[in-house]
């Protein structure tokens, strides 16, 4: 019998550490699975977003023209419809995307528009600096 002293407590101790063990792998999938399903997120958000500025320059066919502006370039004041619908979209993405930008080209000749939508992507570390999201979307009108 007293061989077997001490035993119980030994299989006890395997237990909580494998118990531990697979509860920290389930919380970094829960993590992993949350990052993931932000992502798909923003990206659904930038889909949408270069949806609503092409089908503004559809409704406005006739100054696609007008609807120009590169990656690096502020909203456009004016009172233009082109120039205020860029300028809403751009409020837009900086309200529903963090650290976006967006461009447009169009050419009138082919009807032929690009979007194309940046955004700040979070990485494991919580740093939105590093890796950025990108959708680019070209449409003939």
């Amino acid at each position: 019998m007293q061989k077997q002293q001490g035993a119980g407590l030994i299989e006890v101790l395997v237990t909580v550490l494998i118990l531990g063990t697979s509860l920290l792998a389930l919380a970094a999938l829960q993590s992993k699975s949350l990052q993931y399903n932000h992502s798909a997120y923003l990206r659904s958000q930038a889909n949408i977003l270069a949806y609503d500025i092409l089908d503004r320059i559809r409704i406005n066919r006739g100054a696609i023209a007008d609807y120009s502006m590169a990656m690096a370039d502020d909203a456009p004041t004016g009172t233009t419809t082109a120039q205020e619908d860029l300028a809403e979209w751009h409020v837009n993405l900086t309200e529903m995307l963090p650290g976006a930008d967006g461009a447009v080209e169009c050419v009138a000749a082919t009807s032929l528009c690009t979007v194309t939508v940046q955004w700040a992507e979070q990485n494991s570390s919580g740093d939105t600096t590093e890796d950025l999201g990108s959708f680019v979307y070209t449409s003939r009108l």
